[in-house]
């Protein structure tokens, strides 16, 4: 059988355009951030057997974008490890992989020129990064955060320079306010008119919607031609089915394990959980399905990375990918969020 020339999906999963560029990643991403040594004090809940599973079964689910980061488990570099294990044992699948993984904090070091986004550190940090995922290059590389002390033009050069050598192919940014992607686009614009950011990831889900002081973000990114990749896109677990009987929330549940408990037991917020999984279950699909699928259809929305702590839950998620809602459940659900114009 001939080969086509081209296609928008791998193993029945869809894929979309990342901003502007010509890099297309799955509808349903993975965050690892929860993979590593729990063993070993890490923080991190998902060990290397559960975790291979998984990446296993994401591959075959289409499920090929992955999100991790270098300071991810109390700054181990696990979660890379992990998944640079998983690359040495199936070496073919690199290419069907879109990688994406983040610096900036403290990491490989202790001194002040560990973090930020200095050269240095974005060269050193990079190459760190590069032999924990055993990996030749960085599909996507974030900055995780803002840096105010160091000038963006030397950030923004370093990244150039990375993508020069082909350690990294796209750049993006993480835990930005729009006032920090204005800044970053007029300074790109200065040294390389070709240079773009292609995605901001923040915190984003459709019943708290942006962070404090990220608001309007996804506006701006609309606008801007950038993906919008929302972190968290579950809120911590709250657009699952759950918190729906907050009587049985408790000790192993992230948000009371967290001390989140005004979040699941706030009545407004309750009644919208309720409305919303009214509709899943005329629609046959979970709370979290629903939830990923409505936050598909957002404009400047790219893909939505949940995480997952076991096979079962990467499966939900994945099917969420393929979902296509229609008008009539979209306005139900913009008029249970209080969307409506």
């Amino acid at each position: 059988m001939n080969e086509p020339w081209t296609t928008d999906n791998f193993n029945d999963m869809p894929y979309r355009i990342i901003g502007t560029t010509g890099l297309r990643a799955s509808n349903i991403g993975l965050g690892t951030w929860k993979f590593g040594y729990p063993d070993t004090g890490d923080e991190s809940r998902v060990d290397e057997k559960t975790a291979f599973d998984i990446l296993d079964r994401a591959l075959e689910l289409g499920v090929t974008f992955w999100d991790t980061a270098n300071r991810y488990n109390n700054a181990s570099g696990n979660s890379e490890k992990i998944i640079g294990k998983w690359f040495r044992d199936n070496p073919g699948q690199r290419r069907n992989i879109v990688l994406a993984t983040k610096v900036f904090g403290g990491m490989d070091g202790i001194t002040p020129n560990h973090s930020r986004l200095s050269r240095g550190n974005i060269l050193d940090s990079v190459y760190s990064c590069l032999e924990r995922l055993q990996t030749s290059h960085i599909d996507l590389l974030y900055f995780h955060a803002f840096d105010d002390q160091t000038p963006v033009e030397e950030s923004l050069m370093a990244v150039w320079d990375l993508m020069g050598m082909d350690l990294v192919r796209y750049f993006a940014v993480s835990n930005f306010s729009c006032s920090n992607l204005e800044l970053y686009h007029s300074a790109g614009e200065k040294f390389a008119p070709s240079f773009q950011i292609a995605a901001v990831q923040n915190k984003f889900d459709i019943i708290t919607k942006e962070n404090d002081g990220q608001a309007g973000v996804l506006e701006h990114c609309t606008k801007a031609g950038i993906s919008f990749i929302a972190y968290s896109p579950l809120s911590r677990g709250l657009l699952t089915d759950r918190y729906l009987d907050v009587k049985k929330v408790g000790k192993g549940d992230r948000l009371f394990d967290e001390g989140s408990r005004d979040l699941y037991t706030d009545n407004n917020i309750h009644d919208k959980l309720m409305a919303l999984s009214s509709i899943a279950g005329s629609q046959d699909i979970s709370l979290s399905q629903l939830a990923l699928a409505y936050m598909l259809t957002l404009p400047g929305m790219g893909p939505v990375i949940p995480s997952s702590s076991n096979k079962v839950q990467l499966e939900e998620n994945a099917e969420a990918g393929k979902i296509i809602l229609d008008e009539e459940t979209k306005y139900k659900i913009k008029n249970i969020l209080g969307e409506m114009t």
